[in-house]
Protein backbone atom coordinates (compact mmCIF):
# COMPACT_ATOMS: atom_id res chain seq x y z
CA UNK A 1 0.00 0.00 0.00
CA UNK A 2 2.70 2.45 0.62
CA UNK A 3 4.41 1.55 -2.81
CA UNK A 4 0.78 1.88 -4.63
CA UNK A 5 0.31 5.37 -2.50
CA UNK A 6 4.24 6.39 -3.42
CA UNK A 7 3.06 5.58 -7.33
CA UNK A 8 -0.15 7.56 -6.91
CA UNK A 9 1.90 10.75 -5.20
CA UNK A 10 4.60 10.76 -7.98
CA UNK A 11 2.76 10.47 -10.81
CA UNK A 12 0.66 13.70 -10.56
CA UNK A 13 3.72 15.30 -9.49
CA UNK A 14 5.86 14.53 -12.72
CA UNK A 15 3.00 15.35 -14.89
CA UNK A 16 3.50 19.20 -13.76
CA UNK A 17 7.52 18.78 -13.79
CA UNK A 18 8.64 20.94 -17.03
CA UNK A 19 11.95 22.40 -18.14
CA UNK A 20 12.36 26.03 -18.86
CA UNK A 21 14.82 27.67 -20.47
CA UNK A 22 16.12 30.56 -18.33
CA UNK A 23 16.36 32.92 -21.37
CA UNK A 24 13.46 32.61 -22.70
CA UNK A 25 11.81 33.56 -19.10
CA UNK A 26 13.78 36.62 -19.48
CA UNK A 27 12.45 37.17 -22.42
CA UNK A 28 9.21 36.90 -21.80
CA UNK A 29 9.01 39.53 -19.12
CA UNK A 30 10.12 41.97 -21.96
CA UNK A 31 7.32 41.89 -23.96
CA UNK A 32 7.04 40.41 -27.39
CA UNK A 33 9.65 42.38 -29.45
CA UNK A 34 7.94 44.71 -32.77
CA UNK A 35 7.81 42.86 -36.38
CA UNK A 36 10.49 44.05 -38.50
CA UNK A 37 10.47 45.09 -41.88
CA UNK A 38 8.85 43.17 -44.61
CA UNK A 39 12.08 42.67 -46.37
CA UNK A 40 10.28 40.64 -48.74
CA UNK A 41 9.58 42.68 -51.28
CA UNK A 42 12.34 44.87 -52.55
CA UNK A 43 11.57 48.40 -53.95
CA UNK A 44 12.16 48.33 -57.55
CA UNK A 45 15.29 50.48 -58.26
CA UNK A 46 14.26 53.92 -60.53
CA UNK A 47 15.61 53.82 -63.90
CA UNK A 48 18.23 55.89 -65.00
CA UNK A 49 16.22 57.76 -67.72
CA UNK A 50 12.94 58.00 -65.69
CA UNK A 51 12.51 61.20 -64.01
CA UNK A 52 10.68 61.07 -60.80
CA UNK A 53 7.34 64.10 -60.40
CA UNK A 54 7.00 65.51 -57.28
CA UNK A 55 3.89 68.29 -57.31
CA UNK A 56 3.71 68.29 -60.90
CA UNK A 57 7.55 69.57 -61.81
CA UNK A 58 9.93 66.83 -62.87
CA UNK A 59 12.85 66.05 -60.38
CA UNK A 60 16.20 64.82 -60.88
CA UNK A 61 15.94 60.97 -61.26
CA UNK A 62 17.75 59.10 -59.00
CA UNK A 63 19.63 55.20 -60.82
CA UNK A 64 19.96 52.32 -58.63
CA UNK A 65 23.70 52.80 -57.65
CA UNK A 66 22.64 56.06 -56.03
CA UNK A 67 24.36 58.31 -58.57
CA UNK A 68 21.65 61.48 -60.21
CA UNK A 69 21.27 60.48 -63.65
CA UNK A 70 21.29 63.53 -65.90
CA UNK A 71 17.56 64.82 -67.31
CA UNK A 72 17.36 63.57 -70.86
CA UNK A 73 17.04 66.84 -72.76
CA UNK A 74 17.14 66.84 -76.51
CA UNK A 75 20.18 68.82 -78.17
CA UNK A 76 19.37 72.67 -78.72
CA UNK A 77 19.14 73.77 -82.67
CA UNK A 78 21.10 76.68 -83.28
CA UNK A 79 20.15 79.33 -86.08
CA UNK A 80 23.35 79.62 -87.82
CA UNK A 81 22.82 82.68 -90.24
CA UNK A 82 24.12 81.55 -93.80
CA UNK A 83 23.48 82.88 -97.04
CA UNK A 84 24.43 86.57 -95.76
CA UNK A 85 28.91 86.20 -96.66
CA UNK A 86 30.75 85.26 -98.73
CA UNK A 87 32.40 81.96 -98.39
CA UNK A 88 36.49 82.13 -98.49
CA UNK A 89 36.29 79.26 -102.10
CA UNK A 90 34.14 82.24 -103.13
CA UNK A 91 36.26 85.22 -103.28
CA UNK A 92 39.01 83.18 -103.89
CA UNK A 93 37.70 81.96 -106.96
CA UNK A 94 36.22 85.84 -107.87
CA UNK A 95 40.09 87.47 -107.22
CA UNK A 96 41.72 84.84 -109.33
CA UNK A 97 39.03 85.56 -112.31
CA UNK A 98 40.23 89.47 -111.95
CA UNK A 99 44.15 88.65 -111.12
CA UNK A 100 44.53 84.94 -112.94
CA UNK A 101 44.92 81.69 -111.07
CA UNK A 102 49.49 82.50 -110.76
CA UNK A 103 48.77 85.30 -108.36
CA UNK A 104 49.45 82.83 -105.26
CA UNK A 105 50.75 85.85 -103.41
CA UNK A 106 47.34 87.56 -103.68
CA UNK A 107 45.21 84.62 -103.01
CA UNK A 108 47.54 84.65 -99.37
CA UNK A 109 46.75 88.28 -99.05
CA UNK A 110 43.10 87.70 -98.94
CA UNK A 111 43.17 84.82 -97.03
CA UNK A 112 45.16 86.99 -94.17
CA UNK A 113 42.25 89.47 -94.86
CA UNK A 114 40.00 87.44 -94.04
CA UNK A 115 40.92 85.84 -90.92
CA UNK A 116 41.54 89.21 -89.52
CA UNK A 117 38.83 91.03 -90.77
CA UNK A 118 35.84 88.10 -91.01
CA UNK A 119 33.98 87.41 -94.09
CA UNK A 120 32.22 90.12 -96.07
CA UNK A 121 28.36 90.53 -97.66
CA UNK A 122 30.01 92.08 -100.73
CA UNK A 123 32.57 92.50 -103.50
CA UNK A 124 33.28 94.66 -106.08
CA UNK A 125 35.50 93.48 -109.64
CA UNK A 126 36.53 96.29 -111.93
CA UNK A 127 39.37 97.98 -113.43
CA UNK A 128 40.92 101.39 -113.12
CA UNK A 129 43.78 104.19 -114.06
CA UNK A 130 45.22 106.86 -112.21
CA UNK A 131 48.17 109.08 -112.57
CA UNK A 132 49.58 111.81 -110.22
CA UNK A 133 51.95 114.53 -109.21
CA UNK A 134 51.35 115.79 -106.36
CA UNK A 135 48.00 115.99 -107.18
CA UNK A 136 46.59 112.51 -108.36
CA UNK A 137 43.27 111.37 -109.86
CA UNK A 138 41.77 108.15 -110.44
CA UNK A 139 38.71 106.40 -112.40
CA UNK A 140 37.25 103.06 -111.95
CA UNK A 141 34.30 101.18 -113.10
CA UNK A 142 33.23 97.35 -112.48
CA UNK A 143 30.19 95.49 -110.98
CA UNK A 144 29.20 94.76 -106.88
CA UNK A 145 28.73 91.24 -106.26
CA UNK A 146 25.92 91.55 -102.99
CA UNK A 147 24.89 88.67 -101.46
CA UNK A 148 21.80 89.78 -100.99
CA UNK A 149 20.76 92.21 -103.24
CA UNK A 150 23.13 90.62 -106.09
CA UNK A 151 24.85 92.32 -108.93
CA UNK A 152 24.79 96.29 -109.47
CA UNK A 153 27.40 98.36 -112.05
CA UNK A 154 29.45 100.94 -109.96
CA UNK A 155 31.72 103.60 -110.88
CA UNK A 156 34.21 105.75 -109.00
CA UNK A 157 36.43 108.05 -108.87
CA UNK A 158 39.24 109.77 -106.29
CA UNK A 159 41.22 112.84 -106.20
CA UNK A 160 44.48 112.54 -104.06
CA UNK A 161 47.42 114.74 -103.08
CA UNK A 162 50.59 113.65 -101.28
CA UNK A 163 54.35 113.05 -102.50
CA UNK A 164 52.58 111.24 -104.94
CA UNK A 165 53.98 110.53 -109.31
CA UNK A 166 53.87 108.44 -111.88
CA UNK A 167 50.85 106.61 -113.75
CA UNK A 168 49.34 102.89 -113.77
CA UNK A 169 46.72 100.94 -114.64
CA UNK A 170 45.49 97.21 -113.99
CA UNK A 171 42.40 95.19 -112.27
CA UNK A 172 40.35 96.15 -108.96
CA UNK A 173 39.34 93.58 -106.48
CA UNK A 174 37.02 95.22 -103.50
CA UNK A 175 36.17 93.28 -100.38
CA UNK A 176 32.83 94.97 -98.68
CA UNK A 177 32.14 94.56 -95.62
CA UNK A 178 28.46 95.65 -93.53
CA UNK A 179 26.68 96.97 -96.65
CA UNK A 180 23.18 95.76 -95.58
CA UNK A 181 21.89 98.34 -98.20
CA UNK A 182 23.60 98.99 -101.33
CA UNK A 183 22.58 102.21 -101.80
CA UNK A 184 25.21 103.37 -98.91
CA UNK A 185 27.86 102.38 -101.54
CA UNK A 186 27.43 105.46 -103.42
CA UNK A 187 29.21 107.88 -101.44
CA UNK A 188 32.63 109.40 -100.66
CA UNK A 189 35.05 107.22 -98.77
CA UNK A 190 37.99 108.48 -97.58
CA UNK A 191 41.75 106.62 -98.75
CA UNK A 192 45.26 106.82 -98.19
CA UNK A 193 47.34 104.75 -99.37
CA UNK A 194 51.26 104.01 -100.69
CA UNK A 195 52.02 102.86 -104.51
CA UNK A 196 55.02 101.43 -105.42
CA UNK A 197 54.58 100.13 -109.02
CA UNK A 198 57.75 100.04 -110.71
CA UNK A 199 56.56 97.52 -114.27
CA UNK A 200 53.98 95.96 -112.14
CA UNK A 201 52.69 95.33 -108.53
CA UNK A 202 49.55 94.92 -106.49
CA UNK A 203 49.02 96.89 -102.57
CA UNK A 204 45.94 96.94 -100.44
CA UNK A 205 44.31 99.81 -98.17
CA UNK A 206 41.25 100.24 -95.88
CA UNK A 207 38.22 102.75 -96.53
CA UNK A 208 35.55 103.40 -94.13
CA UNK A 209 32.67 105.35 -94.26
CA UNK A 210 30.28 104.87 -90.74
CA UNK A 211 29.69 101.12 -90.73
CA UNK A 212 30.62 99.95 -94.20
CA UNK A 213 34.28 99.29 -94.56
CA UNK A 214 36.01 98.69 -98.22
CA UNK A 215 39.28 96.96 -98.61
CA UNK A 216 40.49 97.17 -102.28
CA UNK A 217 42.90 94.80 -103.69
CA UNK A 218 44.92 96.66 -106.50
CA UNK A 219 47.22 94.69 -109.48
CA UNK A 220 48.32 97.54 -111.51
CA UNK A 221 51.05 98.04 -113.93
CA UNK A 222 52.92 101.13 -114.71
CA UNK A 223 55.87 103.50 -113.18
CA UNK A 224 54.55 105.09 -109.85
CA UNK A 225 55.63 105.75 -106.53
CA UNK A 226 54.22 107.74 -103.62
CA UNK A 227 51.88 108.03 -100.87
CA UNK A 228 48.61 110.07 -100.96
CA UNK A 229 45.61 110.87 -98.93
CA UNK A 230 42.17 111.39 -100.53
CA UNK A 231 38.75 110.33 -101.20
CA UNK A 232 36.75 107.51 -103.31
CA UNK A 233 33.43 108.57 -104.70
CA UNK A 234 31.31 105.75 -106.05
CA UNK A 235 28.27 106.47 -108.42
CA UNK A 236 25.47 105.00 -109.77
CA UNK A 237 26.59 106.48 -113.45
CA UNK A 238 30.19 107.54 -114.81
CA UNK A 239 31.54 110.84 -113.80
CA UNK A 240 34.15 112.90 -115.27
CA UNK A 241 34.50 115.21 -112.46
CA UNK A 242 36.97 113.31 -110.33
CA UNK A 243 35.76 115.38 -107.04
Amino acid sequence: MLLAAGALFASPAHAQISNVDPNDAIDADLGTPPAGPDTSLEAAPMAQDETAMQDGVPTEATAADGSVAEPSVAPAQVAVPTGDTYQEDDLIGAAEGVFGKGAQALGLLIEDILKKQGRPNGYIVGREGGGAFLVGVRYGSGTLNHRVEGEKPVYWTGPSIGPDAGASAGNTFILVYNLYDTEDIYERFPAAEGVAYLGGGFNASYLRRGNVVLIPIRVGAGLRLGANVGYMRFSKKQRWLPF
